[in-house]
């Protein structure tokens, strides 16, 4: 069928496939959450069919689902767009090329572009891929394009919407959301990843109040929290683990930014009497009295800290809501719970000097019990302070296309010596990994989930410190 229109006897329902095509599986695949939100939203009215590139790994598979299933509407979620790995730059556009390419000689449906890596590139991943449109932000906003494709209605005035050939539309601000999960736990792809350790996701949140100069969240959220109710989450997560899931990752941009929703959803989950261990990041700020105790009473395992310096300067240059004493407290204070930790350490950024750099390495070792994730270099994203930062610089121009990734700089510290430092304090260190990870701690790990161990596993680095 493909591309439906205006039937004369009125709009009908539309077949709706959503495709995800990530296939990274290192350390851990990710289960494509915000699919089940748009499905939520449309479900209701279209019919709507879930494909995941892990499972139906192989494009003879997806032209079978494609063929079997007729779509007339095709949504991409585009993740990312690249692996944030200076050290080991990877792009995944030429592979989101070859797919659409593929999907173009399969089918004449409408195709759809969404997801977090679309909504920072809209308009360079339109003319890259040739798409039909684009969703920028939230994804539910594909209900009312449907609407508009099946009367013809003017799609040019749809918030969020890019059409072909429009060049640029700015991101709404972030409006209420149903927050409808469709999650069926039926489907193929469900199977994959619990088989695949075990790990689903679940939200709690929209929505990020800081003012980080290289994130991306308040573009792709908004700065605006929009909560879920405590208990409609704790539903969702005994649902989860009932479909047999053995470890759940919250997806929240910080859990912990909201001290009081996060407490709540915790709350909830002792309430609902949930079993299964949870992870998510947090921002390392002084916790109140008990929050990590009431935190691991809930079922909290992993405390994945986006900490990024151990120096106050390199920390206020990134506008971090925290200094280094408070990173040591919540540290402390997560551990004194008997919480598994990690921190994520970004060097070379503004402010970064082999001083400031000294500083953190020599710091770090005093994480005791920790993970450390270290990236040498900080993407730049337009739309961030990082951005502009850079612009001012001379690193980058105005108009330069960021689809390609490029990494900032400090001029006070190339990035050569920031990586020969990082790597020769590293070593000997098996708990301090790069970047994406090395083929032998993904072999680690894919060895531990093949024998029946589930959840993320990086805490199993730590126990091969030497003592």
């Amino acid at each position: 069928m493909g591309a439906l229109g205006f039937l004369d006897q009125g709009p009908v329902p539309m077949k709706v496939l959503l495709l995800s095509p990530n296939i990274l599986t290192m350390p851990s695949p990710v289960y494509p959450i915000g699919l089940d939100y748009v499905a939520g939203i449309l479900s209701d009215r279209h019919a709507v069919k879930i494909v995941d590139l892990n499972e139906k790994s192989g494009m003879d598979r997806l032209a079978g689902v494609i063929r079997d299933f007729d779509p007339d509407l095709i949504g991409l979620s585009l993740r990312n767009v690249d692996n944030l790995d200076a050290l080991k730059q990877e792009s995944y556009v030429d592979g989101y090329k070859r797919l659409m390419a593929t999907i173009r000689r399969m089918t004449s449906a409408w195709i759809v572009l969404g997801g977090s890596g679309f909504t920072i590139f809209p308009s360079e991943l339109m003319e890259a891929l040739d798409a039909d449109y684009g969703i920028v932000g939230d994804g539910e906003r594909l209900a009312p394009l449907l609407t508009a494709l099946e009367t013809q209605g003017d799609v040019s005035s749809l918030p969020g919407v890019m059409s072909k050939g429009k060049t640029f539309v700015e991101v709404p601000a972030s409006g209420e959301v149903s927050f409808r999960r469709c999650f069926d736990m039926n489907s193929p792809h469900v199977h994959y990843y619990l088989s695949h350790g075990g790990i689903l996701n679940l939200q709690t949140k929209r929505g990020c109040p800081y003012l980080c100069i290289y994130c991306t969240y308040p573009r792709i959220d908004g700065h605006r929290l929009r909560f879920i109710d405590p208990d409609e989450v704790a539903r969702t997560a005994l649902r989860l683990q009932e479909s047999g899931a053995k470890y759940l990752f919250i997806t929240d941009s910080t859990f912990n930014c909201d001290t009081d929703h996060s407490l709540n959803v915790a709350k909830a989950f002792i309430k609902a009497r949930l079993t299964i261990p949870w992870g998510a990041f947090f921002a390392p700020f002084k916790p109140t009295a008990d929050y990590y105790e009431i935190m691991a009473a809930a079922g909290l395992t992993h405390v994945e800290f986006g900490t990024e310096s151990l120096c106050d300067s390199v920390l206020a240059a990134y506008r971090k809501p925290f200094r280094r004493d408070d990173i040591f407290y919540a540290h402390k204070s997560a551990s004194d719970a008997g919480l598994h930790i990690a921190h994520y350490l970004l060097f070379g950024g503004p402010g970064e000097d082999e001083n400031t750099l000294k500083e953190t390495l020599t710091s770090a070792d005093e994480l005791e019990k920790a993970v450390l994730i270290l990236f040498c270099g900080i993407r730049i994203y337009p739309h961030t302070a990082l951005h502009q930062i850079a612009i001012r610089e001379g690193q980058i121009t105005d108009s330069q296309n960021l689809l390609e990734p490029v990494f900032y700089q400090s001029p006070a510290l190339k990035t050569d010596t920031t990586t020969a430092m990082v790597t020769e304090r590293a070593m000997g260190r098996p708990h301090w990994v790069f970047g994406s990870g090395s083929e032998k701690t993904a072999g680690i790990v894919s060895r531990l989930h093949a024998r029946g161990h589930y959840g993320p596993l990086w805490e199993q680095l730590i126990s091969k410190v030497p003592t």
